[in-house]
């Protein structure tokens, strides 16, 4: 079931550009996993997805270098932060949050 899990994430992240926090991270809060492993999880595995999707989409010259330094630095930042963050907050409200989260996203997608 995982390695399925895996391969629908990195296809929906090739596709859209997302795929951890989207796919994994419910994923393996239902197949039982606290949401904080399962965002620790995600967060390692996504390295690697990210990597293997930035160097086909870097081999069609899709990529804009100065833009992925200009978000990465500050995002690779904010991570360390929200992590940190997250360890200070108990599973329930953080599964409550990031229900929101997901939901005003897709909330706004439909609407525009």
């Amino acid at each position: 079931m995982i390695v399925l899990i895996g391969l629908f994430a990195g296809f929906y992240g090739g596709l859209f550009g997302v795929g951890g926090g989207t796919i994994i991270v419910p994923a393996l809060i239902w197949l039982g996993q606290r949401p904080k492993v399962a965002a620790a999880t995600s967060l390692a595995a996504i390295g690697i997805t990210a990597v293997a999707g930035a160097i086909f989409y870097l081999w069609y010259g899709e990529v804009r270098v100065l833009y992925a330094l200009l978000l990465g630095i500050p995002a690779a930042t904010g991570a360390v932060f929200g992590t940190a963050f997250q360890q200070r907050l108990q599973s329930r409200v953080l599964t409550a949050l990031f229900a929101v989260l997901l939901a005003a996203i897709g909330l706004k997608l439909v609407i525009g």
